[in-house]
């Protein structure tokens, strides 16, 4: 497990550190970044050790592996993202050829955008540099990304995965996309409820957009939860993530859930050095906030069904300077 750990490590710091500058501020399908699932968000997106669940589709690969006495988790959320932007996502995985096999989607778009053809141009004589050829009084955009994951217990407390996706932008008639990989491990150590956890998410093609190369939020982030308190009745979970993507600072999440009776849950998070964080600034600028996003905070529902799982969960968001954004969760296991 260490060596696993440590490769993965490696493979993250060579990548991210010859290219942070240079791919800082101009990432392409950075909708990737958003954060899914309300439970996930809830928890400060400390989620990278978090496991047997759909949901880990959009995270760590290998926390979607099922354990024996599982036979599949979906997952389908929603949320009404900054700018009256919609955000859908769903995942659903099953036990397959020896592991698990999951199915994910995601969607950001936004409809009825106003067109300015003439781009502001109102000298006739610059109406020859306009390239934009499309007539409508109004445009759409969005974001989609599908893919498939397999992951497996490749020993009894030790689960392997990895994720391959099809991403694709389009906005006003004009598209680009790009192909990427995730890969995960998750260790359940045996004590407390105890995971290590690590992950590498958007390895892959850039997006190109008028001869711009875009490249993907390149993502690593190591992570562990672990139960303090479990009890018949009550049960409390820390999770903590330290999480560097390739356009940002190294960030460090945390979040906690309190359970009871395997009913109700109660979540709160946080991400430190991400929330308000600043870039350097340049000799011509002073220094701009990077990111808006704050405290989270969130509570679900739990019922068995016969034998069937059903799970409602929310998410709050605090933003600076834009609306909050609110999730909402649905999750159904056996």
């Amino acid at each position: 497990m260490k060596k696993l750990l440590f490769l993965l490590f490696i493979l993250a710091l060579a990548t991210t550190t010859s290219e942070a500058q240079r791919k800082a501020g101009r990432n392409g399908g950075v909708f990737l970044e958003i954060g899914v699932g309300a439970r996930e968000v809830a928890l400060g997106s400390a989620t990278t050790a978090l496991s047997n669940d759909a949901n880990q589709f959009f995270w760590n690969p290998a926390g979607t592996a099922l354990t024996s006495d599982q036979t599949f988790s979906a997952a389908f959320s929603y949320n009404q993202w900054i700018a009256d932007l919609d955000h859908a996502a769903a995942a659903v995985g099953f036990q397959a050829l020896g592991g698990t096999i999951t199915v994910g989607a995601q969607a950001l778009s936004l409809t009825g955008i106003p067109a300015n053809r003439q781009n502001g141009y109102a000298d006739p004589i610059l109406q020859d540099l306009v390239t934009d050829t499309e007539t409508s009084t109004e445009y759409d955009y969005q974001d989609v990304a599908i893919g498939l994951s397999y992951a497996r217990y490749v020993l009894d407390r030790l689960a392997l995965g990895g994720t391959f996706k099809v991403i694709n932008e389009s906005i006003d008639g004009q598209s680009a996309g790009a192909l990427a990989f995730d890969f995960g491990s998750v260790y359940d150590v045996g004590v407390s409820g105890w995971s290590l956890a690590a992950r590498i998410s958007n390895l892959g093609s850039d997006i190109s957009f008028e001869f711009q190369d875009n490249p993907l939020p390149l993502t690593f982030s190591i992570g562990s939860t672990i139960y303090p308190v479990q009890q018949d009745y009550v049960s409390v979970m820390v999770a903590l993530d330290a999480t560097k993507t390739m356009d940002s600072h190294q960030a460090v999440f945390g979040g906690g859930e309190l359970a009871l009776y395997d009913i109700l849950f109660l979540r709160g998070g946080y991400k430190f050095n991400y929330s308000g964080s600043s870039d350097d600034g340049t000799t011509l600028r002073p220094s701009v906030d990077t990111t808006i996003e704050g405290f989270s905070a969130g509570a679900g529902l739990q019922y068995d069904m016969s034998g069937m799982k059903v799970a409602v969960d929310y998410a709050y968001t605090s933003m600076d300077l834009l609306d909050s954004v609110n999730r909402i969760t649905l999750k159904v296991s056996k």
